[in-house]
Parts: structure tokens; sequence; C-alpha cells
């Protein structure tokens, strides 16, 4: 009887799943069903005409992103809607926090969203960005 118990306790176990979204970095690869926002296949800077002024304005605003976005550390707060890059100040539609970095990427836990922002209703919900999103999102909202 103890081992008939077991048993079926053991297959019931095996047929549970969690289908919410991870609030952890989870295992690289195959196992984690955190969403990414890949890098754009090309630059906002691309658009410019090279040698122009605009071009180059670009150029040194893609620089600064880039330095801003290798620079963020788990527990950095950011602006992720109305002011990427710049102090969430009360302009940001949504704030989110630095939860985890790796290679090439950085993951962003949503603190706080105003109902104008496209990530109302996302708040406490992680994404992962590739370093390349998070300079085209500083872009963006450099009017770029």
């Amino acid at each position: 009887m103890k081992t008939t118990l077991l048993l079926v306790s053991l297959g019931c176990a095996g047929c549970l799943t969690d289908s919410r979204a991870s609030r952890d970095r989870g295992a690289a690869g195959i196992f984690e069903n955190v969403p990414t926002y890949p890098a754009p296949a090309v630059s906002r800077c691309a658009k410019f005409k090279k040698g122009g002024s605009a071009a180059a304005a670009c150029d040194e605003a893609r620089y600064l992103a880039e330095l801003y976005v290798r620079r963020l550390s788990s527990g950095d707060e950011v602006c992720l809607d109305g002011g990427f890059g710049d102090r969430p100040l009360a302009s940001c539609l949504a704030r989110a926090s630095v939860a985890d970095t790796d290679t090439n990427r950085v993951l962003l836990e949503v603190r706080n969203a105003q109902p104008g922002s496209k990530w109302f209703n996302k708040e406490a919900n992680q994404f992962w960005f590739e370093e390349g999103a998070l300079v085209d999102l500083y872009l963006a909202d450099h009017g770029y």
C-alpha cells in the first residue's frame, strides 16, 4: 500500500507545471521563459548620411548609450519609457530596475508604469533586453 501511494504521488508531481512568468533568471536557454527583446538588425544611425552633422551627432549619442548600458548593474533604477538614459523623474512613464546582467543583455524588472505607457499592467514582470535593444531605446528617447 505504501509503495502504491508513493508511486501515485510521484506520478502526480510530474504532471504539475508552472505557467507563470519567471521571476528569476533560470537556466539560460531551453528552460528560461523570460521574454527577450532583441537588438534591431539596423542601427537608427544608419538612416543618416555619412559625414553629415546629424550622423556625427547620432554616432556620439550611440556611443554614450553603449557606455550607459554597459555600466548598468544589479539594483540600478532606469526609466524604461520616456527618458531611458536619464534619471527616472516625474516625466518617466515606466520605471524599472536592473535585476541581473549577462553577456550582451540586461534583465529589467518593471517596477512602476503609468497608464499611458506600453508597460502598464506589466509591473513585477521581468524582461531580457539585448544591449543593442537598450541602445536603440536610448536613441529613440533622445530623438533619433
